[in-house]
């Protein structure tokens, strides 16, 4: 648990530094949104290790973040102005690096399984991407922000 959460800081300094870089907001003003995004996944991968339920940890971590970002959580407001400090594609690109570099230690696996799982993968990739694409248009054209 020690490793993942050391994990956790680092990516979240990363992605302050990023947001900093891209986005021109302080890292004093990004830090509490960070730390709040930090403890919510630290404490969902500890629910994860105590809860006897087979349950990945991405949900217990979307379970969290909704239960604090809803109305019922008295805090709910604070932490909402906290985390909207973070852009998502300044957090998104450290945590998509430690995923390449995850990947890569299987590399040799990877290489066993042959050339047509780099077919299936560009299909599923590319499937996903013009779905999303679709689903974005389709509510960015229904709240009116694409005429």
């Amino acid at each position: 648990m020690l490793d993942k959460t050391l994990t956790f800081i680092l990516i979240g300094i990363i992605a302050i530094v990023g947001n900093w870089i891209g986005y021109g907001v302080s890292p004093f003003d990004a830090l509490p949104g960070m730390m709040i995004i930090a403890a919510i996944t630290i404490l969902g991968y500890a629910i994860e290790k105590i809860v006897p339920l087979k349950i990945p940890v991405v949900i217990w971590v979307s379970v969290i973040a909704l239960f604090v970002t809803s109305a019922i959580f008295p805090w709910q407001q604070t932490i909402v102005d906290a985390t909207t400090q973070i852009n998502f594609m300044a957090l998104a690109t450290p945590i998509l690096a430690y995923a390449g570099l995850s990947f890569g230690k299987d590399l040799k696996e990877f290489k066993k399984l042959g050339w047509r799982i780099v077919v299936v993968s560009l299909f599923v990739y590319t499937g996903t991407f013009l779905l999303a694409t679709l689903i974005a248009e389709i509510g960015f054209r229904l709240t009116g922000q694409f005429k």
